[in-house]
């Protein structure tokens, strides 16, 4: 047994932790970084990257699909699922790798592995038998899959973002429960690749959209290759080597699945830590309440970040949320508050679906773009999918958008470097737009905001569109 002694003390080496340790040693602290496993961060292993990798798959079996439509005969389309999953795994473990590296570059001593639990406002017991004495800590132990109870009985047939890349090959058939942006994604990639896929959510929206408008289009666009059923209830039974499912609500029915994905959340990780000891004041949920400014806990030397506090569960904010609370706990108790970026959620769907800053209020302009006739994303066979952009009256100032179309991961970031500048839209219709570009597409929406508020483009340089645009 030893005890540790040291300015910040991190609990958790994924994204958050490790920007977090990174950004209180920068500041002059010594550091103790706390993991169980040093496995990875969960980007590399069981998220981010092992479904974008998937979702390459299914994209490369869908466009060979739909290769006729230029007048492109393949042959005939084989998906290998063993190969698949192979190759997933071969590639995750490269990024896996990579992120492993990173610890071995930290200074000698500063990992510590092993489960952390609060003895005390600053001091950690590890279930090794060390202790850390720290003048401050910071949380960033992540999030994990939640499995709700009608799904436990089904055994091994659950799989979750945690085990689902594990598959030696691809199911047959396969359920997914919650239709957020795990579900959507890893929906859409299996229906790709052959699985016969449905998708139950007792909510009536997916992804988290809140335009109507935009998750009409979102529903209609991904209810063409995933059967949906939103606004149910689902039981589940074992019949043997088959799950079986029965809902009502909205619709009602029974079918049979290899396998269940359970994508219903990720709650933060924090039942281990025993926060009563620390003296944190809690919500409902058993998570500190915290100043999303500075990300301190109450007055405590205690700073929570990343999926633990489960404000901005996306990965740039982990980062950023990261090295805000490792300064501040090098400082404690001097902490600075700052102003926090633009909220700014992608799901990797196809087309994209993105949400940027605040939803639509009682006396927001709203400017549509239809991507249903949009020349360049005709161009490409993939004229579908809606933008909605949102403005403050009466200069047309940006608020927010929901994107549902070709290039949206793409546009997406243009519109929240605009938001975060307070841009217009006239100021944005003053700027060149390409043609034949996806990002054109905007300009309907843009050209509507203006005529609603009456602020015309400054330069003039918004003639209009070209033939075909």
């Amino acid at each position: 047994m030893t005890e540790h002694r040291c300015d910040v003390a991190v609990i958790g080496a994924g994204t958050a932790g490790l920007a977090a340790e990174r950004a209180a040693r920068a500041a002059g602290a010594t550091t103790r970084l706390i993991d169980e496993r040093f496995a990875g961060t969960v980007c590399a292993t069981v998220g981010c990257m092992p479904s974008k990798l998937l979702i390459a798959a299914g994209q490369a079996a869908h466009r060979a699909r739909r290769a006729p439509i230029f007048g492109i005969e393949p042959g005939g389309v084989t998906v290998d699922g063993a190969a698949v999953m192979a190759r997933l795994r071969t590639e995750r473990d490269r990024f896996v790798a990579a992120t492993r590296a990173s610890f071995d570059e930290l200074p000698s001593g500063t990992c510590l592995k092993g489960r952390a639990r609060f003895t005390g406002p600053a001091r950690l017991a590890l279930d090794t038998g060390d202790t850390v004495d720290a003048r401050a800590v910071v949380i960033a132990a992540g999030a994990f899959p939640m499995v709700p109870g009608p799904f436990q009985a089904l055994g091994d047939l659950v799989l979750t973002n945690r085990t689902v890349f594990e598959l030696e090959t691809l199911p047959g058939s396969l359920a997914v429960i919650g239709g957020g942006a795990i579900g959507l994604e890893l929906a859409q990639a299996m229906a790709r690749l052959g699985v016969r896929t449905s998708l139950f959510d007792h909510a009536e929206t997916l992804g988290g959209s809140r335009d109507a408008a935009v998750q009409g289009a979102l529903a209609e666009v991904l209810g063409e290759e995933v059967t949906l059923h939103l606004g149910v209830e689902v039981e589940a039974e074992r019949l043997g080597d088959a799950a079986c499912l029965r809902w009502s609500g909205a619709s009602e029915g029974e079918a049979r699945f290899e396998r269940v994905l359970v994508a219903t959340g990720r709650p933060p990780q924090l039942a281990v830590l025993d926060l009563e000891a620390a003296g944190l004041p809690l919500d409902d949920g058993g998570v500190p309440r915290f100043d999303p400014g500075t990300l301190q806990c109450g007055d405590a030397p205690v700073f929570v970040a990343g999926d633990a506090n489960g404000d901005r569960p996306v990965l740039h904010e982990a980062a950023d949320e990261g090295a805000l609370a490792g300064r501040n706990a090098a400082a404690w108790p001097d902490v600075a508050s700052v102003a926090r970026s633009v909220p700014f959620r992608l799901t990797f769907t196809d087309p994209p679906f993105a949400v940027l800053g605040a939803p639509a209020g009682e006396g927001s302009v709203i400017g549509t773009a239809s991507y249903a006739d949009q020349g360049r994303a005709r161009v490409e066979a993939r004229a579908e999918g809606l933008v909605r952009l949102y403005a403050d009256a009466p200069d047309g100032r940006l608020t927010g958008a929901e994107l549902f179309a070709p290039g949206a991961d793409h546009m997406a970031h243009l519109l929240a470097l605009a938001l975060a500048r307070g841009e217009t839209a006239a100021a944005l219709l003053d700027l060149p737009f390409y043609h034949p570009t996806l990002e054109e597409g905007l300009k309907p929406a843009l050209r509507e905001i203006c005529g609603a508020t009456e602020v015309a483009s400054r330069s003039g340089r918004d003639n209009g569109d070209p033939p075909g645009a």
